[in-house]
Formats: structure tokens, sequence, C-alpha cells
């Protein structure tokens, strides 16, 4: 009778040792479990209001265990803004895979980044103040932000190229739609009439209507003429038509 083969520590069901791609997304699921719940005391009390204590009271854990995962509380808070810079890059990403027109580029940007805004990391980029951030942290930060600004001018741009897009200033366009877009995170709540899929819808339609030159064809061609009713009656000579009345 053949013996069985010699199981490995590692991979046996009772080892202790748990193989390096479990530890490595166990120990990134821990640590994005500390993210959330730092954001999400960040957005409720302020960052300086919030100390440590507080973030490991509310994931029921020591202090001492989130020095594991983090140096500091500054660390902390750039982490959960890097957390909605990525989601943002990750639409970006996708929309310029897909291809389309500018507008069409323009408007699942908007609906996308108002989605987000409607998140606690979402709203971590416009509610946390990048004084709070170290120098390296706070360049790299500004330098998202002007990346994404940049975006949504390349689409409005492309748009006039291709004609989606009614020639206007990209520049001004663009902080138009990111500064409405932006103070959803300050005005978002959970508790609201509205879901965040309905405010990105209603956002898409508001902050893109105006640019479109689609809306100006559409609205042309769905108005009915006012027919014009002819004078079967003749003027009679050295008479004038006077007053406003109906015929």
């Amino acid at each position: 009778m053949d013996s069985a083969p010699p199981v490995s520590p590692s991979s046996s069901p009772s080892s202790p040792w748990l193989p390096f791609e479990s530890r490595r997304r166990a120990r990134d699921e821990k640590r994005e479990a500390v993210l959330r719940a730092a954001v999400q005391l960040f957005l409720e009390q302020g960052y300086h209001r919030v100390t440590l204590n507080e973030v490991a009271e509310r994931l029921n854990i020591t202090k001492p265990a989130l020095y594991n995962y983090f140096r500091g509380k500054d660390e902390i808070l750039f982490e959960c803004w890097s957390m909605g810079a990525e989601l943002v890059d990750s639409v970006i990403t996708e929309i310029d895979a897909g291809g389309g027109s500018g507008l069409a580029k323009l408007r699942k940007l908007v609906r996308a980044y108002a989605a987000l805004m409607a998140t606690d990391f979402g709203a971590s980029l416009v509610r946390f103040d990048l004084r709070d951030l170290t120098e390296r942290n706070a360049g790299v930060a500004r330098a998202a932000k002007k990346r994404i600004d940049a975006t949504f001018r390349k689409y409005i741009s492309g748009g006039i190229d291709d004609g989606s897009i009614r020639p206007c200033d990209p520049k001004l366009a663009a902080f138009a739609i990111a500064g409405a877009l932006n103070w959803i995170g300050h005005w978002y709540r959970r508790d609201g009439a509205l879901s965040p899929s309905e405010i990105a819808d209603e956002f898409t339609v508001r902050l893109t209507e105006g640019l479109a030159t689609e809306s100006r064809q559409q609205m042309t061609k769905k108005t009915p003429r006012t027919p014009q009713r002819r004078n079967s009656g003749r003027k009679a000579p050295g008479k004038k038509r006077t007053g406003g009345g109906t015929r």
C-alpha cells in the first residue's frame, strides 16, 4: 500500500502559518479597516479633535496595535486621502480606455465624481486640509488635484474639437463643474432624501446640459414653428392698419 505524500506545513489546514499572499491580504484588510474607521471619525469630528485612542476604540483594538499599520495620525490622514484619489484615478483610466466624444467622457466623469463625493474617502479629497499633511505628501496631493483639473479641461477641449461641446473657456468651465461637484462632499448626508446615484444623475444633467451642442439641436427640432396666418382681406387704399388686435 502506497503511503500518502507528506503534507508541507504551509499547505496543511491545521498549520498556524498562513501562505504569504493570505498574510498580506489579511494585513491589507486590517489596514483598510483602520482607514475606514479613521476617515469616519475625521469627517464627523474634524482631524484635530480625533485621537488615535478613539480610532482604536472604534475598532475594538489597542492603540499600540495601530502602529503595526501606520506610524502616526498624519500618515493615516494621507492614506485616507490617497484612497479617494485612487478611486478617481481608476475612474479616469476606465473612461480614457472606453473612448467616446468629449461630451460623453465629461458626463461619465461628472457622474462618477459626484457619486464618489458622497463616500467617505471621496469626501476626504475636499474636506481635509492639505496643511495637515507633511510637505512631501501635500505636494503629492496638490499634483493629484492638478491632474483631475487637467482631465476635466481635456474632456471639455476634446468636446469642443469634436463638436459635441459648444465653444467655451475650458478652464472656467472645468472650475465651475469641479466646484459644484466638490461641494457635494461638504453637504451630502447619508440620511438625506436623495441617494448618491440620484445626486450623480441630477448633477450630470445640470452641469453638462449648457455645454452640449446637441441640446440646442434637439430643442430646435422639437420646438414647433408657429404657423403664420395669411391675411385674406385687402387693405383699403389710403388706410393704415393700427393697433395690436387679433385677427
